[in-house]
């Protein structure tokens, strides 16, 4: 059996249009913190994968590698414990609340920007100034980084339209209707365009190539949006398996899961529900040694009910779990990628190299849905309702703009009415009011 791992990387705008401030500190922290650590582990232990990347994180990666972001977070980290103040500890506080009860702020400062980085680095054992260099290396090496690791075969990069939108709802809101009744009637399949094609053109600038496969924003999918991934210049595209049996009307079957399909003319390959979401969500509850041999087993079982030619996909994102595992994840990733690399049974692969000689593809008609199966996560509550009924009031009256891109990215449905954090309203008004107020710019 085939096995392939699709790692997403991905984070929502945090510039503030106006002021050009980062009201978060999630670009930088895990560029140093989670996505170096997987593009070590993919080159010490020669794992070939796929790392999903969405163009609106690697701009602001862009810009903290080029010294443009103003991130206040960071500027705390930057300064002598002596001109530090007190809404520089508040900060800490809120995002690293253990690390600010120290007496001494020179020491919280160090544990603090300690915690940007992978156990991989043993940044405990560096100096304030040896970690801040070490910092400026990763962001200007990174982009490199993942070009090397693609030249020597061991890394596909895949990735997401530019803004994080949802194509689906972007092409017709109506087909979240049974969910969310009161929905606004929004209909422009030219932004699902727009996004697709943006995020094309970054990448031919960032890496001089145009990716194969596309990881849809939250896994969504339509026939229609297959359609226009095609259209775009992509061959293939994922998606999670709940929607594989809800298009075949079929009980879960490995021999069907684990081979491609097509739909519209475009490649699909089905995530792993259970392997994603345990690794996911569940085996940092699960000691290492645990949760491996867990992983094996229902691999086994899973390979004995299909063919060897079949391929199992893994999708998860790349950076959030590993805040939830002892040692940043690393022992059981460790303990994970020796173990397959030593067998023979399972065979790492990356999709494209998958599909270079496995040609058979059964045509599907696709159901609409995400790899949480519904769109419920981004519409099922009265402030996701409001969230769209504005973003399709100004649409109506405004030409697109990039500025309203940004307010169509899925961040902001997914946290409406369910987060405390202010930001991330704070962000989706500023840049819907500068699309209303510019227009078309």
């Amino acid at each position: 059996m085939y096995l392939s791992f699709i790692w997403h990387f991905h984070q929502p705008i945090y510039r503030h249009p106006e002021t050009g401030k980062f009201l978060l500190p999630w670009v930088n922290y895990h560029t140093t913190k989670n996505y170096w650590q997987m593009l070590k582990l993919v080159e010490t232990y020669e794992f070939p994968c796929a790392i999903n990347l969405v163009p609106c994180l690697l701009e602001q990666m862009e810009d903290y590698a080029q010294n443009r972001a103003e991130d206040p977070f960071f500027d705390s980290l930057l300064k002598t414990p002596e001109k530090l103040r007190a809404e520089d500890l508040s900060r800490w506080r809120r995002f690293f609340p253990g690390m600010v009860e120290e007496k001494s702020t020179a020491v919280a400062q160090k544990k603090v920007l300690n915690s940007f980085f992978s156990p991989l680095l043993e940044p405990e054992k560096k100096t304030r100034d040896e970690l801040l260099h070490l910092r400026q290396k990763i962001f200007q090496e990174i982009f490199g980084y993942f070009s090397a690791l693609k030249n020597k075969n061991l890394l596909e990069i895949t990735l997401t339209p530019y803004y994080h939108p949802l194509l689906p709802l972007l092409i017709d809101l109506g087909l979240a209707r049974n969910e969310a009744p009161e929905l606004p009637d929004f209909s422009y399949p030219e932004d699902a365009d727009w996004h697709l094609r943006e995020a094309r053109l970054y990448f031919e600038r960032l890496f001089g190539f145009c990716p194969q496969g596309v990881w849809p924003s939250e896994g969504a999918v339509s026939a229609a949006s297959c359609q226009r991934i095609k259209n775009a210049g992509f061959n293939l595209a994922f998606t999670d398996e709940h929607l594989l049996w809800q298009s075949l009307d079929h009980r879960p079957d490995p021999l069907l899961l684990y081979q491609p399909y097509e739909c519209s003319g475009l490649k699909i390959l089905f995530r792993d529900r259970e392997l994603s979401d345990l690794i996911g969500f569940e085996y940092h509850r699960w000691p290492a040694d645990q949760a491996v041999a867990d992983f094996f087993r229902r691999l086994e079982v899973k390979a004995s009910k299909s063919s060897e030619e079949a391929i199992l996909t893994i999708i998860l994102d790349g950076e959030n779990p590993w805040g939830a595992y002892q040692n940043n994840g690393l022992d059981f990733l460790r303990k994970l990628f020796e173990q397959l690399k030593s067998q023979q049974r399972f065979l790492p692969i990356t999709p494209s190299q998958y599909l270079m000689s496995h040609h058979a593809y059964n045509r599907l008609n696709l159901v609409a849905g995400t790899w949480m199966s519904s769109f419920f996560k981004w519409v099922g509550h009265p402030e996701k309702v409001r969230t769209w009924k504005r973003l399709a009031e100004v649409r109506q009256r405004r030409a697109f703009s990039r500025y309203l891109a940004v307010a169509e990215g899925s961040d902001w449905f997914w946290w409406a009415g369910e987060t405390q954090e202010p930001e991330f309203d704070q962000l989706f008004s500023s840049y819907l009011n500068l699309a209303d107020r510019e227009g078309g710019r």
